[in-house]
């Protein structure tokens, strides 16, 4: 026996070289299924699982768009430049005052917008299709009724209707960002064709902005020349009017600059504001004499002479100080210092009197100067009022005449600039680039074509992918077993078609079967795998079953254990088979019983005869020691054949017989491995399943369907069975579903050598 020593929730599986720890709930019970969060590889899988749906979606595709591609007629695009600058509303300026300020309304991208429509516009399509007789071309107007079409028929609209059709189909115009430009673009099966239309495109905008322009100047000639007969007599009848006053009132030089009294008054009037200044500036200076703040007085603080006297009276002042410490104030040379000191102090206050005397005189003389001028200015104003009175009924007849004068000379040199501006062709557009006939064709562009093909492939194929996935209502891995059922996954045998062929070519290349040995492989039986191969990875999937059965519960292996499935074809009889094989090669003693009392098979397995077995046991017919056989392949392992099929076999197995058969049974071997029918196809192994110390439900991968594995764990678990676990039978370690079983499996198969008549040691 394997160790015992193990804890009741956890238990170790061996898969390969792979190791799993989880949860295990006691025979008979069910743990909660959880839910494996979604990562990048489980998508990477189920690319790989459905590589050849992706690859077909890209294959088709692309070939599809390949020769939709080249089906397709070549066209030529060419392509024009224009560069329209700002155009002055006013173009004749008639109000010169408002042509000199910024418009800031103006939106460049509007008018952008708008040329571009204007270029857009069917007027210019059609005097371009005229232009260029585009009518009569076959390459653009392709269709019959527009060529057979006479401009006088009825059907005139309808050709025109056609070829604007043709035309707003081929042209594209678009402003390019940041920039004052207009791109023009005509696309067509003729490259020479298309430049021309482009460029006839252009030359026609620019002729119409030309158009525009000449007829707004002669709509304003024509306006000026009306207005003008008008002011010009009104210019007359003003200027005569100011004769007349001034003949009458006897005003000469009443003009600003020509009038001496008005001139008179204001350099009066800038002389008195000087001299009230001047007057203000002294009487500032003689009251700060008069208060005693001679600092404030820059003559005084800046007189080098008193600051001369000042300098010898510090000096004095330092002498006095440092010989009256010294000697006292008694000593002859104390007294010679007090002495000097007087005298500057008598000498700056002479000097401070001498310029108090000068700022008094300057200060009365300011006043007597203001005094004169502001009644000079008086006098000079008086004059300036009557002269005034007299000058408002003159100014307004002048300002009448001056106005109509400067509106009728502005009005005559519009009229002028109008008649020049007709005769020249100005126009604020112009091309920088012309149009060239194209060396190869824009469309279609097969590498792009090829490129979005084989990306819509790609997503598509992907899509497909996706949605087979979730189409997919089989389980194929020991994950989605737990997670389906909550049952843990014992164990998973690996899909052997051929015996011959090993499907892990990593494990192939290390192998060196002669054809002898490769002969006597085609012909072992996959149910004796166990025992004919006992180092292949099938029989080592077997032997990692063997230790989740013996460690699955506490103290003691079970002894009866039941074999069964959802639905037959799943390997539940070749699992019954090989399991038992490897428990007889463990050294225990194990009976294998047919309980499969429908469709028997093990007795074909073991070349037995199947005349007598279970079912005659269980109606009294046979004893079991008379048909109990050793196996031909282990003395250890003992067959029970099931026997003819009875009339009800589900009865025969849930009676009392059976239960006798079970306990005796449990005495006499260690094991005791029951095959039976299928869950869901009849009641036979749910009758049995009660008296089992362990059920193991076997599903076969990318065969057994989700529910069907739901509702067998609901079936037994009704009734209480004791269901270990569940066993993943032909999983293919090569697909992308066992990604992570495949590699540990190589690893496995590293350790084993097929070929060699033992097993490396650990």
């Amino acid at each position: 026996m394997e160790s015992n020593n193990i804890d009741s929730k956890t238990q170790l599986v061996r898969t390969g070289d792979t190791r799993m720890d989880f949860a295990r709930p006691l025979p008979g019970q069910m743990q909660a299924p959880f839910v494996p969060a979604t990562t990048v590889g489980d998508y990477y899988r189920i690319l790989l699982k459905h590589k050849a749906v992706v690859l077909a979606s890209v294959l088709i595709v692309v070939t599809l768009v390949t020769i939709a591609t080249f089906r397709m007629t070549p066209l030529y695009e060419a392509s024009a430049r224009i560069a329209i600058s700002k155009e002055d509303s006013d173009g004749l300026r008639l109000n010169s005052a408002q042509a000199a300020d910024v418009d800031y309304s103006f939106d460049y991208n509007i008018e952008l917008d708008t040329q571009a429509k204007i270029l857009q516009s069917d007027t210019l399509a059609l005097r371009v299709v005229e232009d260029l007789h585009l009518m009569q071309n076959s390459t653009f107007a392709n269709q019959k009724s527009v060529k057979g079409a006479k401009p006088n028929d009825a059907a005139a609209y309808g050709r025109e209707s056609a070829a604007l059709g043709v035309w707003h189909g081929g042209l594209a115009v678009n402003k390019i960002p940041r920039t004052r430009m207009i791109e023009i673009r005509f696309t067509s099966p003729d490259p020479k064709l298309a430049a021309q239309i482009v460029n006839t495109l252009a030359t026609a905008y620019i002729e119409n902005n030309y158009r525009a322009r000449y007829e707004s100047t002669l709509q304003a000639s024509e306006w000026l020349s009306k207005q003008l007969t008008d002011l010009q007599l009104k210019v007359e009848t003003s200027q005569a009017a100011l004769v007349k006053y001034q003949r009458e009132n006897g005003i000469i030089g009443i003009d600003e600059k020509q009038n001496t009294i008005t001139s008179k008054l204001d350099q009066l009037n800038r002389e008195l504001t000087n001299a009230e200044g001047d007057r203000l500036q002294k009487q500032a200076n003689y009251q700060m004499i008069s208060s005693g703040n001679l600092d404030a007085i820059p003559e005084l603080s800046q007189n080098q002479l008193i600051q001369s006297f000042r300098q010898d009276e510090n000096t004095l002042k330092k002498q006095l100080a440092q010989a009256t410490t010294q000697f006292g104030p008694s000593y002859p040379k104390v007294i010679e210092l007090n002495s000097q000191i007087t005298q500057i102090e008598a000498s700056i206050k002479n000097e401070i009197d001498r310029i108090a005397a000068r700022k008094a005189s300057e200060y009365q003389a300011a006043i007597s100067r203001e005094k004169m001028l502001r009644g000079a200015f008086e006098g000079q104003k008086q004059e300036a009022n009557h002269l005034n009175e007299k000058a408002i009924a003159y100014n307004a007849l002048k300002h009448d005449a001056d106005s109509n004068r400067q509106l009728y000379d502005g009005l005559l040199q519009k009229l002028r600039e109008a008649g020049i501006t007709s005769g020249l062709k100005s126009s604020n557009v112009r091309i920088v680039d012309v149009a060239r006939a194209p060396l190869s064709p824009s469309k279609p562009n097969i590498p792009n074509n090829i490129a979005l093909g084989f990306l819509l492939g790609l997503v598509g194929g992907i899509a497909l992918a996706f949605v087979l996935e979730s189409l997919d209502n089989t389980v194929r891995t020991p994950e989605q077993v737990e997670t389906l059922v909550g049952l843990p996954a014992l164990g998973m045998i690996p899909l052997s078609l051929d015996i011959s062929s090993t499907r892990n070519k990593t494990k192939t290349k290390s192998m060196s079967l002669t054809t002898q040995a490769q002969t006597d492989l085609r012909k072992t039986s996959i149910s004796l795998l166990a025992h004919a191969r006992p180092k292949s990875e099938v029989a080592e999937s077997y032997r990692a079953l063997r230790t989740s059965i013996l460690l699955s519960s506490i103290g003691s292996a079970p002894k009866v254990i039941m074999v069964t499935s959802a639905l037959p074809q799943e390997g539940k009889t070749t699992t019954s088979i090989n399991t038992a094989i490897v428990l007889a090669q463990k050294g225990g003693k194990v009976l294998l019983v047919d309980g499969d009392m429908r469709r028997p098979s093990i007795h074909q397995t073991f070349k037995l005869r199947n005349r007598s077995g279970l079912s005659t046991i269980l109606t009294g017919s046979n004893t079991t020691e008379q048909l109990i056989v050793a196996s031909p392949i282990l003395p250890n392992l003992f067959v029970l054949p099931a026997g003819p099929p009875p009339p009800h076999p589900a009865e025969l197995l849930g009676s009392d017989v059976m239960r006798g058969l079970l306990a005796k049974w449990r005495e006499q071997y260690d094991h005791v491995i029951i095959d039976t029918p299928p869950v869901l196809s009849v009641t036979d192994a749910v009758l049995l399943s009660v008296q089992m110390d362990t059920v193991l439900l076997v599903i076969r991968s990318a065969s057994t369907s989700k529910d069907a594995l739901r509702r067998s764990r609901d079936v037994l678990a009704q009734v209480n069975a004791r269901v270990m676990g569940v066993i993943v039978n032909a999983i293919d370690l090569h697909s992308p579903d066992a990604y992570y079983y495949y590699y540990g499996s190589n690893y496995a198969g590293r350790y084993y050598d097929e070929s060699a008549g033992h097993s490396n040691p650990s």
